[in-house]
């Protein structure tokens, strides 16, 4: 309701309202203004925080490790559970020896027709695309293993592919967060709850309550959350949403990896997510030159890739991929290595191999950008950090209680 304003003396009522009009319409325009003063302020400080933020990306750039893994290692395994176990294998291996990216290939050659009218042996997923039934189901398990526990009923929900979860050991990663921990940063999924004006969207952290981020994000989004330290009202937690890299960037403790798949072998090059790609490339096989050949320190990267073959060895699928056209292996790689020189046995198993070459080439590689020292579990966690004690039950179990992925990519 409008406040009545007195006649001023020795003027009509006519006069009045005039007056009163335009003060009201100068007070109008002067709130539209600020309004917009407000919004481009956002919009600036918003373009600032991004240039900030790339800024920082270049100057906190962190050196990583890829691994390249043919899918076909599964065709020989005698049942879902053994596939299950072995991919959860390498799964555990990636994360000891802290590898950034796993990709799985193809080292069978191109998809006939009949094999993609074939429900078993093509299948087609969401997030990962179409390939064979053995290189979709590596990647979905090793996505799998990678999610926080408090994160896969909603990222997992039922499929076949999960029915011996519960056999697989727990990678226990640093952002595989318990009750009893705190960390500066954590993962989460947008959630659809409605978002107030003005205010970004709210994110599940595995806490009892959300965390109320900067932005408003599409539902269902999986994103990793910096939550400032010493924030008194637990129940209303504030973060920050940030790259997946930050963390490891920032205080150099290991993130987890990413998945992706590769059709062929060329793809592994081709559809690297870096800009500059590879810049050293390690094939493994025992038609290569010995490791022990290889000084400490002498192998320098940026962006380090280790690929293996398969049952065949990496030779099969050079011969295999339709866009190289060369039969020497030692042309495509920068580095090919015997990984164990005089072994007893006749074959060494891909699961095996990985483990022995990231454990000989540990002490052979060198980092042009190595992450922060962190010891991670050798130091308890900085406990200045936030404290998470609100964190729920369903994260803190180390074992997979449910069989989970989406309906969509059966």
């Amino acid at each position: 309701m409008e406040t009545s304003v007195p006649l001023a003396k020795g003027k009509s009522w006519k006069e009045h309202n005039r007056i009163h009009k335009e003060k009201r319409k100068k007070w109008r325009e002067e709130r539209l203004i600020k309004k917009v003063k407000t919004e481009n302020a956002e919009e600036v400080k918003e373009e600032v925080e991004k240039l900030e933020e790339n800024i920082n990306n270049e100057k906190l750039n962190v050196s990583t490790i890829s691994i390249a893994i043919p899918g076909s290692i599964l065709d020989n395994c005698q049942s879902l559970l053994l596939r299950t176990y072995l991919a959860g294998q390498i799964a555990r291996a990636a994360c000891i020896y802290k590898i950034d990216e796993i990709i799985v290939f193809d080292d069978q050659g191109e998809v006939t027709e009949i094999e993609k009218n074939s429900k078993k042996k093509f299948k087609k997923d969401e997030q990962l695309g179409e390939g064979r039934a053995a290189c979709i189901h590596l990647a979905r398990i090793l996505q799998y293993m990678e999610c926080p526990q408090y994160l896969r009923k909603h990222f997992f929900p039922m499929h076949e592919a999960f029915e011996f979860a519960g056999a697989l050991n727990p990678l226990d990663a640093p952002h595989h967060l318990r009750q009893q921990d705190v960390s500066l940063f954590r993962e989460g999924i947008v959630t659809n709850k409605p978002i107030k004006t003005g205010r970004g969207s709210q994110v599940n952290v595995g806490l009892f309550n959300d965390v109320h981020i900067d932005k408003v994000l599409t539902p269902g989004l999986r994103v990793t959350v910096k939550i400032p330290p010493n924030q008194t009202n637990v129940k209303k937690l504030r973060g920050k949403v940030v790259s997946p890299n930050v963390p490891r960037q920032e205080t150099g403790i290991y993130w987890g990896y990413t998945v992706r798949l590769a059709s062929n072998l060329t793809e592994i090059f081709t559809k690297s997510p870096y800009e500059t790609g590879y810049d050293l490339t390690i094939g493994t096989s025992d038609k290569g030159a010995s490791i022990d050949d290889v000084s400490d320190k002498s192998l320098k990267y940026n962006h380090a890739l280790i690929v293996f073959g398969g049952l065949a060895g990496l030779e099969a699928a050079l011969d295999a991929d339709p866009y190289l056209k060369v039969d020497d292996p030692t042309l495509v790689f920068h580095k090919y290595l015997n990984i164990c020189p005089e072994q007893g046995s006749r074959t060494i198993r891909t699961e095996e191999a990985i483990l022995l070459s990231l454990s000989e080439l540990r002490t052979k590689l060198i980092a042009d950008n190595p992450a922060k020292p962190n010891l991670q579990f050798n130091n308890p966690i900085d406990t200045n950090n936030v404290n998470n004690s609100g964190m729920s039950d369903d994260c803190n179990s180390d074992e997979d209680k449910s069989s989970r992925t989406s309906d969509d990519n059966k």
